[in-house]
């Protein structure tokens, strides 16, 4: 959809509907679902978002979209609720740091050698972990993995294509565009997508962190989850960093985000290093 499409859709008289009530009320519904918490201040950003969900499902007013969405717990419509309200704010090689910490950890660690980034957006984060791995890990395609989920599903579409902008690839150092990216040609000129050899290293799937399931099954060496706890509550972030501990390998590493600190929310992890967290 075009920005200028949008903006029509967004200047429905459907938004003026959209009271202190409904925004209440939509919040509830969507930290119940996701564990996603929105603050007042998003009151205009969560009516246009309702707007524009409530007319493409051909309803007259919010209420009977959050009526829908209640009364029918596996409606489609909760993928396309969520996603909107999902912030895909991610880039390669972001806080560099981590990487050069992963990159001195695998070395150190026997294979098979496995990675969960379980906030993984639209790609960027889980391929500049590929890449890392590829440099710093003898013979990577052997017993080198990454799982890497996240609950909106439109960013695990485009990260499985791994096709980027220019623009959104000047962080990757240009020996790694070289070897690693293909620059598109004819309609996909300006554009360039991840390798095989790299997107043949990661596993993508859908994952809501409040999910009931995990994947128990799975161990994992290192789990990067950045960025993300700081969209929920204190009790729902140590909900899941309890849950994140057993899925750890013995020495296994957890990397959170720059602006997140887990020390004082339980003793399931300890700091190790900048952001840098290993179970206790």
């Amino acid at each position: 959809m075009s920005q200028p499409q949008a903006q029509s859709i967004f200047a429905m008289p459907v938004l003026a509907e959209v009271g202190q009530h409904d925004f209440e009320r939509s919040a509830r519904v969507l930290r119940a679902r996701a564990g996603i918490v929105i603050g007042s201040h998003k009151l205009e950003m969560a009516a246009r978002t309702l707007g524009l969900r409530t007319k493409s499902m051909g309803l007259s007013n919010v209420k009977e979209y959050l009526d829908h969405l209640e009364q029918n717990p596996h409606s489609a419509e909760w993928e396309a609720f969520v996603n909107a309200f999902t912030i895909n704010h991610t880039a390669f090689f972001r806080e560099q740091h981590h990487f050069d910490v992963l990159a001195k950890f695998a070395k150190s660690r026997k294979k098979p050698f496995s990675v969960w980034c379980a906030a993984s957006s639209t790609g960027e984060e889980p391929y500049t972990i590929a890449m890392t791995l590829r440099e710093s890990c003898l013979q990577p395609d052997v017993g080198v993995s990454i799982f890497a989920t996240d609950i909106d599903t439109r960013a695990v579409e485009r990260a499985r294509e791994g096709v980027y902008s220019l623009e959104r690839v000047q962080p990757v150092p240009e020996e790694y565009l070289k070897k690693y990216f293909q620059r598109g040609t004819g309609r996909r000129e300006g554009m360039v997508r991840v390798k095989s050899n790299i997107r043949d290293m990661v596993e993508f799937d859908t994952f809501n962190l409040l999910s009931n399931v995990w994947p128990a099954e799975r161990k994992f060496d290192a789990i990067f989850c950045r960025n993300t706890m700081i969209y929920f509550d204190k009790p729902t972030q140590t909900r899941i960093l309890e849950r994140f501990a057993p899925m750890l390998k013995p020495g296994g590493l957890l990397f959170a985000g720059h602006s997140e600190n887990f020390t004082y929310l339980t003793k399931a992890f300890r700091l190790q290093g900048q952001t840098v967290y290993t179970p206790s």
